[in-house]
């Protein structure tokens, strides 16, 4: 793990990069005080899913969630 401050992060971002491709941690100071971490991607095992997949099983919905509220229920909403 090295440490380095902003200004030589900046300068030198792709040598850090590399250094952290082959496993290195990086440390970005301002001052003495550590303000970000780079590290590698390649420890991540999971993709993210693609946009409309479904992550979990659909939600069964049952029909009396649909159906018409009585009179009594619409009166206890307010909206009668």
């Amino acid at each position: 793990m090295i440490t380095v401050a902003i200004n030589e992060a900046k300068t030198h971002l792709s040598a850090l990069l590399q250094r952290v491709k082959k496993g290195e941690t990086v440390i970005i100071a301002h001052g003495k005080k550590p303000v970000a971490k780079l590290v590698s991607c390649e420890t991540m095992d999971t993709e993210r899913p693609k946009v409309g997949q479904l992550l979990d099983k659909p939600m069964h919905v049952p029909a009396e969630a649909l159906a018409p509220l009585s009179a009594q229920e619409l009166q206890s909403w307010g909206l009668q």
